[in-house]
């Protein structure tokens, strides 16, 4: 009987419109990223609206948590709603939390591949928002679905290579007697880390995607 009754009720797709306000939110912090990480006087300011956006999401985040609460039917396991927006969330704190990192140490330089792996941050965030629409209809878009979840994980592959010929770089250079080698050695690995982390919590909301798809087929 219950089944029935689900079968014949309107479900909520509110909780759709929020996904993708929030995924659109995740794309302006890494759009703000990359450019703070061209370095130079724009650092502050990128940082500040990596940090609005931060904010921004998380308003949108309280929102989906409070519709699972109020919202009789969902469009799909509150559990996995609740996973979803919660690593929305995870990867613009992450960025924010990078940026914080860099603007503490006061650097305005950046190298290579550091810039790389934010531009590879974009890239990803990206094809996330692409994805939140075609949540409206997992079984019709399955297979984009997964074609977008693929390319992000070739993307955090690439970021992990980056991350490690980076830090790499950073011990050959950095490898003196002076107290300046091993503090800029101890700030460059420490940033990498906290951008490496940037794809990796992008990865995480392709692998909530996932489980949404396996469940729906």
């Amino acid at each position: 009987m219950l089944g029935w009754f689900q079968a014949i009720m309107p479900k909520e797709d509110k909780f759709f419109d929020l996904f993708e306000q929030h995924a659109k939110l995740v794309v302006a912090g890494a759009q703000a990223l990359r450019s703070l990480l061209k370095g130079g006087e724009n650092v502050e300011s990128c940082r500040a609206a990596i940090w609005a956006r931060e904010n921004e999401a998380d308003e949108v985040a309280r929102k989906v948590l409070v519709a699972v609460r109020r919202t009789f039917i969902t469009p799909f396991d509150r559990g996995d709603i609740q996973r979803l927006i919660g690593s929305l969330d995870d990867a613009i704190d992450q960025m924010n939390k990078a940026a914080k990192i860099i603007t503490l140490f006061e650097v305005k330089v950046f190298e290579p591949p550091m810039q790389e792996i934010g531009d590879l941050s974009l890239n990803a965030s990206e094809l996330v928002a692409q994805a939140m629409p075609l949540l409206r209809n997992i079984g019709k878009n399955a297979s984009a679905l997964n074609s977008l979840t693929e390319q992000v994980t070739r993307i955090e592959e690439r970021s992990d290579e980056l991350h490690d010929q980076g830090r790499k770089a950073l011990f050959l250079a950095n490898r003196g007697p002076n107290a300046s080698d091993a503090m800029n050695f101890t700030i460059g690995t420490e940033i990498y880390d906290h951008l490496e982390e940037v794809v990796d919590r992008l990865e995480d909301v392709t692998k909530e995607i996932n489980s949404l798809v396996v469940d729906h087929l």
